[in-house]
């Protein structure tokens, strides 16, 4: 499914929309170039979620916890991380969180057999992105995304 999002404001409606499909165990992968939305997107989801604090980049620090009702929000920056080894020493509960990667690479392959990628692009000069979901897994079959349009 591929959405087009006209302003930063429509990032953030998108992504408080997509948190009404999130439970815990799942896994969202943000894929795209610096300034595409990212963290952007997270803050609607946490908004979505009612997430306790401020969402915001954690790109120095690698992962931000957020409580929320029934769980965690895990918001992780994996651009400086360079293995799963990494990944693995942050310790993350991904059973009862909901987990969103930002810079997701490939060594995130085995930690879970569902996940959600939104890819977004960058292709105008003006602020509109193109998003693209690709749901992984069992877990995505049969979930209709026709509330995120």
């Amino acid at each position: 499914m591929k959405l087009t999002i006209e302003s930063a404001e429509q990032m953030e409606q998108f992504g408080s929309k997509l948190a009404a499909l999130l439970k815990p165990g799942d896994l969202v992968l943000l894929a795209g170039p610096l300034g595409a939305g990212k963290t952007t997107l997270t803050r609607g989801i946490g908004r979505g979620l009612s997430a306790e604090g401020t969402i915001q980049s954690p790109t120095f620090v690698l992962a931000r916890t957020h409580k929320i009702k029934n769980g965690k929000l895990v918001h992780v920056d994996a651009y400086r991380l360079s293995s799963a080894v990494e990944l693995d020493d942050l310790d993350i509960d991904f059973e009862n969180s909901i987990v969103i990667v930002e810079w997701a690479r490939d060594f995130l392959a085995g930690y879970s057999e569902n996940y959600l990628t939104l890819e977004i692009d960058r292709t105008k000069e003006d602020d509109s992105r193109i998003v693209n979901l690709i749901p992984t897994g069992e877990r995505w079959q049969g979930v209709s995304f026709d509330s995120l349009n």
